[in-house]
């Protein structure tokens, strides 16, 4: 088993832990819940959409997982899901930041829509931000949780140019997050990576894409299993590292 427990009074099952995932109603996050689940962790699928994640939720059908409502742009909304997960579980140890929006390729950086720009951000940076604060404080209970935050090569600084101005910034924020709450948790039990999925055949990513929703969502599976010792950071595809 990838895991190894902090605590042996703790983690009396440390192959089931009690995940949250974000945006997970369709594509990569509903295939990470499945996979999740499927290895025996208790998972919490969440959307922004009530009506749509209760389907998802039917369609997966594990005993395993659990749906809460969530729009993490709303702390309000943040705070009622906390409370199910702490009144439910308890304990969290594994946070999947998966919501995201508007793969902007109809803009420029230069004409950009400000409104558009703000919305990206509230998602895809202040969103998940705003979810890794409300976690963390569960993780540090049990020293012990696994941030994976799902990022984009689109966000990486190094052969950037041109083309989807919002989302190639809250993407690359998004990295910057991820850097400097690794950095914060170093030797906490916690460990904080961006994982680039590829492009994958999903709404987002579109039908010619290369790499299947399975095969995308693995990468991000590795990284919420990781053992004690693994890597903090880090900004990962496949496992192997690649450049910010």
């Amino acid at each position: 088993n990838a895991y190894a427990p902090i605590e042996a009074d703790t983690y009396l099952n440390p192959s089931s832990m009690i995940a949250l995932v974000t945006g997970a109603n369709r594509g990569i996050g509903k295939e990470v819940v499945r996979q999740l689940a499927e290895k025996g962790h208790e998972v919490i699928l969440t959307s922004r959409n009530a009506e749509k994640g209760q389907q998802a939720v039917q369609e997966l059908s594990l005993p395993n997982i659990h749906f809460h409502q969530l729009d993490i742009t709303q702390q309000a909304s943040v705070d009622q899901l906390m409370s199910f997960v702490i009144d439910k579980f308890g304990r969290l140890d594994i946070l999947v930041n998966n919501a995201g929006i508007n793969y902007d390729t109809w803009q420029t950086a230069e004409e950009a829509d400000m409104e558009n720009v703000k919305e990206t951000l509230e998602t895809n940076l202040i969103g998940a931000w705003r979810m890794a604060k409300a976690c963390i404080p569960l993780m540090k209970e049990h020293s012990y949780g696994r941030m994976v935050n799902v990022s984009s090569g689109a966000g990486a600084i190094s052969g950037m140019g041109a083309g989807t101005p919002a989302y190639s910034v809250s993407k690359a924020a998004m990295n910057v997050m991820s850097i400097k709450l690794a950095a914060e948790l170093m030797g906490s039990g916690i460990l904080v990576n961006a994982i680039c999925p590829g492009w994958v055949r999903t709404e987002m990513g579109g039908a010619g894409a290369p790499i299947s929703i399975q095969e995308g969502a693995e990468g991000i599976i590795w990284a919420a299993e990781l053992p004690q010792n693994g890597p903090t950071g880090g900004f990962f595809r496949d496992g192997k590292e690649i450049g910010f």
